[in-house]
């Protein structure tokens, strides 16, 4: 079994659609690691995340807006041999999605990234009040980098 690096956003995508939470992984205000899973948004490059206008991880961003955001799908176990410990692998895909974190404050914005949120989990039409908008911080992260990565795939599984 081999692990294939994707770079095709197709297929990126393709896998973030299938993902119900990120992990957004930062550094504190500390200088500590700090991921926590959220709920997300994506589109045309761009994460939308929401959160508590205040805590950690909002205190963590202002400091140092870098962050770091993961995702999984189909977790399998496989082997190739059954009594070969070292011949087990987990079949799945995941990506990592490199940048930094601005947040929203226009109240238009805001509802368009929340409309982006809301399309992860849903195909309904949503409304948000004025005082609900102020009261959540909305994350929008420019992708600097992204990768994603299939491991447990057979050797003959992608032709180069």
């Amino acid at each position: 079994m081999k692990t294939f690096t994707h770079h095709d956003l197709a297929f990126i995508e393709d896998v973030i659609s299938q993902c119900d939470i990120c992990f957004a992984a930062m550094v504190d205000e500390n200088g500590l690691p700090y991921n926590v899973p959220m709920n997300f948004g994506f589109t045309e490059g761009i994460f939308y995340l929401h959160s508590a206008p205040e805590g950690r991880s909002i205190r963590a961003l202002e400091k140092n807006d870098h962050i770091c955001l993961t995702f999984n799908v189909g977790q399998d176990l496989a082997f190739q041999h059954p009594k070969v410990a070292c011949s087990y692998r987990m079949k799945a895909k995941s990506v990592i999605a490199e940048g930094k974190v601005t947040f929203l404050d226009d109240l238009d914005d805001k509802r368009l990234a929340l409309n982006y949120i809301m399309k992860q989990y849903s195909d309904k039409e949503f409304e948000y009040s004025d005082p609900a908008v102020k009261n959540v911080k909305v994350w929008r992260i420019d992708v600097d980098k992204i990768v994603c990565k299939e491991f447990g795939a057979p050797h003959d599984a992608y032709k180069k």
